[in-house]
């Protein structure tokens, strides 16, 4: 069995500090903006039409790109984007 990959930032910093990432597919770019996916994980999406041509001809594409961080559905959502980490109960 393959050995599970862990998380290397928080959630905290990844909110705090992710940016935006430009793609380029051919001569097209779409910016993917930081978000949380439906399973917990963490990562950028990026969507979008955009022309290819093949051949010459020009055919209409749908975008939808997921960037992933490994292991970041395994982090712990006690903190939300903001917030400052509960103090340790008396």
């Amino acid at each position: 069995m393959a050995k599970k990959t862990t998380c290397s930032i928080t959630r905290v910093d990844f909110w705090s500090k992710a940016k935006p990432i430009t793609i380029s597919i051919g001569n097209s770019q779409l910016d993917a903006d930081p978000k949380e996916f439906s399973s917990g994980s963490l990562g950028w999406y990026a969507g979008g039409k955009m022309i290819v041509e093949v051949e010459g001809v020009r055919v209409s594409v749908q975008v939808g790109l997921n960037l992933t961080i490994v292991g970041s559905k395994e982090l712990p959502k006690d903190e939300e984007p903001g917030e400052k980490a509960a103090a340790p109960a008396a």
